[in-house]
């Protein structure tokens, strides 16, 4: 394939680029098995200049990384498939552990390395042969849920059984739809045997009628924060009815005291729209905007007595815009948040997130 190349014709290459006036970003990796973790990636990765060139370590080099039975696929494989990509322009594979004599050969103007990096974790000796040919280090946010080890690992597990759901919302229920959606696709190994609200004309118990979900409503009570200790005690004994392994706070806007926390210990999670420690409780992205803040993003952590003070699990980043309003910024987090919340879920499931 004439997108294939080796390093012996790299310099050639490079030297055509130059002439077209072409930005080159390179990026590097085993990439034994491709999955949609790698196509978002290598489509940002493009996103940054004109031509990207994805080096690929050898057979050998791979198992020095990865350790004797890996990789899955073989070199040639793994370059044919990169090299069938629409946004891979190029491909060449080299046989050292560390990329430097491939970016050596390359000199790209900007390097992509994956969120699981930062600059300083890099290898030394590839940063600096980036450096001195006048290329720039883009670090690109991390896709959560999604690696080649992950898939390796889950296919020699056991089949394990769904991961059975309780989900609390006061809203309009889009998290839940999230949810509900990546267990029909597939993507998530779990079922939804409860979803409930503390509002008898929340739109998530709507939606969850309509798809068909058992829904049950909180009596009313006095506050707008919390509910009684009666209710609440009432709300755990649905959800243990329910058999419910796992209970999701998605958009639920009552503080969780003990009748709950007791029937359910260490395991509720909830879905919060900033990066916790920062700005907990209500209108979090505007508590961020107003604050002037770069970025901003959403986090699933477990659930205390503490408002939003449990143990972070996940977080995804989103970067504030000048152009934001409170509104345009909390539809791009969401957007994360129907991302991350189906992942961990998953990772739960998996047994990857443990729970008592």
């Amino acid at each position: 394939m004439e997108s294939i190349l080796t390093l012996e014709q790299l310099p050639l290459w490079r030297q055509k680029q130059r002439a077209l006036g072409r930005t080159v970003v390179a990026t590097n990796g085993c990439f034994d098995i491709l999955h949609v973790g790698h196509l978002r990636y290598l489509q940002e990765a493009k996103k940054l200049g004109d031509t990207l060139i994805v080096g690929v370590n050898s057979d050998a080099s791979t198992r020095q990384l990865k350790g004797p039975t890996r990789p899955v696929n073989a070199e040639a494989d793994r370059a044919e498939l990169l090299a069938a990509l629409k946004p891979v322009d190029t491909v060449s594979v080299f046989p050292e552990v560390r990329a430097t004599r491939f970016l050596n050969l390359v000199q790209p103007d900007i390097y992509v390395k994956g969120g699981d990096y930062a600059e300083d974790q890099l290898d030394q000796d590839e940063v600096a042969s980036v450096k001195k040919h006048g290329g720039k280090i883009h670090i690109l946010k991390l896709i959560p849920g999604r690696s080649t080890t992950n898939i390796i690992n889950q296919s020699k597990r056991p089949a394990m059984p769904p991961l059975k759901l309780g989900i609390l919302g006061s809203g309009r229920g889009s998290n839940f739809i999230a949810i509900s959606d990546a267990i029909v696709s597939g993507q998530l190994n779990a079922v939804i045997n409860i979803v409930i609200s503390d509002l008898a004309d929340a739109p998530i118990l709507s939606l969850a009628r309509q798809r068909g979900y058992q829904t049950w409503t909180c009596p009313r009570g006095n506050f707008k924060t919390k509910l009684e200790t009666e209710i609440e005690t009432a709300l755990a004994a649905q959800l243990q009815t329910a058999d419910v392994d796992l209970v999701v706070l998605a958009g639920y806007m009552r503080v969780v005291k003990q009748p709950l926390l007791t029937a359910f210990p260490g395991r509720i999670i909830n879905i919060h729209p900033s990066l916790l420690p920062k700005f907990p409780g209500l209108k979090a992205w505007e508590q961020a905007w107003s604050a002037g803040e770069s970025e901003t993003g959403c986090t699933v952590h477990f659930v205390n007595e503490v408002i939003d003070g449990g143990s972070i699990i996940a977080q995804t980043k989103t970067p504030v815009s000048a152009n934001d309003t409170p509104e345009t910024l909390h539809a791009r987090i969401q957007v994360e948040e129907h991302k991350l919340l189906p992942s961990i879920i998953q990772r739960i499931a998996d047994g990857d997130i443990p729970l008592p």
